[in-house]
């Protein structure tokens, strides 16, 4: 199979480089060559590549937010998890992650991947693997080798554009994990249920031991591997411990191997961090991969902030994209106490789609920051349709500029009258033309 990464090393540039160089403002060069190190990939399979936007992430590139749905054991409602899925198309997700373990798993991603269109869709194939051995051999312990490899190829023919496999959590960490004195040993799901096989079966990480031949299904249908980060810390108390900094070693290791096949690889991060250590990781986990695109879940810098945590990830997820950071992996208000409704998808999307542009002006200046200085004017007109028009979320800032009624004049309702933008310029006009000079216009 000739991939992506194989055919931009051999100097060629495709429609696809083209394409994701015209919506990124970079030159097809620039992305042919890092996507040929490894530096950004395309989220998306073979199997439905022309029904999935081209969405590049990684180095130089707009700073990326996924949303995840899906069921649970508890609250299995589908229709529900398609509602998150239209909320994530409607208020701008770049990707969507199908993360269920309640009711049919197949018809629920399968289903939610049409829903998903034209985003790229990614999945843990670990959970079915786990959730169907409980329920036909009633342990999650006894899934088989083939179980684990015939589910990630499932996934792959379905057209699964990205997918986590926590590959880097090896035996010995396993054991490690048992005696450390972490507050939380395992916060992972995925990581969790490795560790049960690996634990059950005395056997080393199916991911790990078998990692080439997954690497042949990944290139046949040049999608992404997602490597999962197992041992993330799950308390700010556990950051950058020894299982969390050996596990992003063996990440390093696997990136690696990944590349030299021609597979495409992202890492994913942690996680709880303190904010003074945010940064650091950033480029810790940069220096260590040569450049792989980094997907953070928050990172989240306080353990205290439920029911608000998508808030606090938001300041996490600004200071670790701003430092290099690729892709966000958003978090909802209900993180920590509940499966999320469709209303706390839209405010946690919303939160990280602000953190991911905070981010970039950061990262690339006038290149983003446009937007913000075409407010920034119409603001100063009071110019509140024009103005609303060009904020994240028009719809709802109407709703809020208008909640006691449209106000009358120019002034909104917070300062009316004693609006400062309008006495300046009232001001000004009146010192301009006791001076004689050019007056402003109306």
């Amino acid at each position: 199979m000739n991939t992506l990464i194989r055919i931009a090393k051999q100097g060629t540039i495709t429609d696809e480089f083209r394409e994701l160089a015209k919506i990124e403002g970079l030159s097809p060069e620039k992305i042919r060559d890092r996507i040929a190190s490894g530096r950004i990939v395309i989220a998306r399979n073979v199997v439905r590549k022309e029904k999935v936007k081209t969405t590049g992430i990684g180095y130089g590139l707009r700073t990326k937010v996924n949303v995840n749905v899906g069921t649970s054991e508890y609250v299995c409602n589908l229709n529900m998890e398609i509602e998150k899925v239209k909320i994530a198309l409607k208020y701008g997700a770049d990707t969507v992650m199908d993360l269920s373990v309640g009711g049919d798993l197949n018809e629920i991603r399968r289903t939610l991947m049409r829903c998903s269109e034209p985003l790229p869709l990614g999945t843990v194939p670990i959970y079915q693997v786990f959730v169907e051995a409980c329920r036909k051999r009633g342990g999650g312990a006894y899934f088989t080798i083939d179980d684990l490899l015939n589910t990630i190829e499932l996934h792959l023919k379905d057209g699964v554009d990205f997918m986590t496999l926590h590959a880097s959590l090896t035996k010995d960490l396993i054991v490690k994990a048992i005696k450390s004195e972490r507050i939380i040993p395992i916060v992972s799901r995925g990581g969790d249920m490795i560790a049960g096989w690996v634990l059950h079966n005395d056997d080393e990480n199916p991911l790990w031991k078998y990692f080439d031949n997954i690497l042949e299904m990944f290139a046949q249908y040049d999608a992404v591997i997602s490597l999962g980060d197992a041992l993330r810390p799950g308390a700010i108390h556990d950051a950058h411990d020894e299982l969390h900094i050996a596990e992003l070693l063996n990440t390093a290791r696997l990136v690696k191997r990944a590349r030299e096949y021609g597979v495409q690889v992202i890492v994913e991060g942690p996680g709880h961090i303190p904010l003074n250590e945010i940064i650091w990781d950033v480029k810790l986990m940069k220096k260590l991969t040569r450049g792989a695109p980094y997907y953070v879940l928050g990172p989240l810098p306080t353990d205290i902030a439920a029911p608000y945590d998508h808030v606090a990830s938001a300041i996490g997820a600004a200071l670790a994209a701003a430092a290099g950071a690729d892709f966000l992996c958003y978090l909802t208000p209900a993180e920590h106490l509940s499966i999320p409704t469709p209303e706390q998808v839209k405010e946690g999307l919303i939160a990280h789609k602000i953190a991911a542009h905070v981010a970039d002006i950061v990262k690339y200046g006038g290149r983003v920051a446009n937007w913000d200085l075409e407010l920034s004017k119409y603001r100063n007109e009071l110019d509140w349709k024009s103005m609303i028009t060009k904020l994240m979320n028009p719809e709802d800032a109407w709703k809020v500029y208008t909640q006691f009624g449209e106000p009358k004049g120019k002034p909104c309702t917070m300062c009316g009258n004693y609006c400062p933008v309008l006495m300046f310029k009232q001001q000004s006009q009146k010192y301009l033309k006791e001076r004689g000079k050019i007056t402003f216009h109306e």
